[in-house]
């Protein structure tokens, strides 16, 4: 048997239920995994409320994208994966089929990542979703270089501070964005160049200062909405504006219009790395490159016991953490 998270209708965190369930046997192309540690992302969390971008195949539903622990068995057809191999399981599937709260939970072949020795189970479980969303992005669709600035808002979250250290990796000129001039001084501890706390000074100033009136060759934009008017300007020609969130839950308009000079915005979610084995296959390497350096480390706010999932849930809603939410199974 096997403790597993489950939700049997949508709402708060308390329709989180942790059950004892038989433990399934692992079919073709699937690796059954025990798990350490679970990284929270707010996906999950709409995910529980009915308001992702997919829904539940059925009622009750697994949950979770992402985890790390070691290989307990593969299935049919599986090569490279062997049993006691540390392993972090990375968001290339849907939860309409599979999810990663438990004790011992099955997953795709293709979702998972050995573990080297210097990456420990809780970095191996908080750092993928980021990354994967950042280096899709920035370094797969935008073919971001040296000295390129990019204007990240959002800048406290995971992903967020997970921008900071890539872009940085790759000798770029990180510029965070933030409501509250109260983060400043920590964004800048976590490696941002400049820091533009909206609160009490202008964005588009703000950025023009920062790159010397040239502006960003990239804006990663986690809230859209009404907002990216502004982003739009602090843009530099040619320069490229990249929608993963859509935190504002407002509707966004093209400001390309407006500004009457070379500008592109597109929408982007990992699952356009994370579906295509190529692609993936060069995101895996790339990143754990970095997270063996330590380059790409992400950080870690607060972690839960397994226990306290729905705890867990109710804290990531609050929006106050900087970085990722950990839960420790085992």
């Amino acid at each position: 048997m096997s403790l597993t998270v489950r939700f049997h209708e949508f709402g708060g965190p308390d329709v989180l239920t942790i059950e004892d369930l038989p433990v399934p046997e692992p079919g073709p192309g699937e690796v059954l995994v025990r798990v350490e540690t679970i990284g929270l992302n707010r996906a999950e969390v709409n995910f529980r409320k009915g308001r992702y971008i997919e829904q539940p195949r059925e009622l009750p539903s697994l949950i979770g994208y992402e985890c790390a622990g070691t290989v307990e068995s593969a299935g049919p057809g599986v090569t490279g994966l062997a049993a006691g191999q540390p392993v972090s399981v990375v968001p290339a599937f849907s939860m309409r089929e599979y999810g990663v709260y438990g004790e011992r939970v099955i997953v795709p072949a293709a979702a998972v990542v050995v573990r080297p020795e210097r990456v420990d189970a809780t970095t191996g479980a908080a750092a993928w979703m980021a990354l994967l969303t950042v280096y899709g992005a920035l370094v797969d669709i935008g073919g971001i270089r040296a000295g390129d600035a990019v204007v990240i808002n959002a800048a406290s979250s995971s992903v967020g501070l997970s921008a900071i250290r890539l872009v940085n990796h790759v000798g770029g000129q990180p510029i965070a964005v933030t409501r509250s001039s109260a983060k400043r001084d920590e964004l800048a501890g976590f490696g941002a160049a400049a820091v533009v706390a909206t609160d009490k000074e202008d964005l588009v100033e703000g950025v023009l200062e920062a790159t010397g009136g040239a502006g960003a060759r990239f804006v990663f934009d986690a809230v859209a909405g009404p907002g990216v008017r502004d982003l739009a300007r602090t843009v530099a020609p040619g320069g490229l504006h990249v929608i993963h969130g859509t935190l504002s839950g407002q509707p966004t308009p093209f400001p390309g219009v407006e500004r009457m000079s070379a500008y592109s915005m597109r929408s982007y979610t990992l699952f356009e790395i994370t579906k295509d084995p190529a692609r993936l296959e060069k995101a895996k390497g790339f990143i754990t490159a970095g997270l063996v350096s330590g380059a790409l480390a992400p950080v870690v706010d607060r972690t839960f016991p397994f226990s306290g999932i729905a705890d867990a849930h109710r804290y990531l809603e609050t929006g106050t953490q900087v970085g990722k939410v950990v839960v420790n199974v085992g």
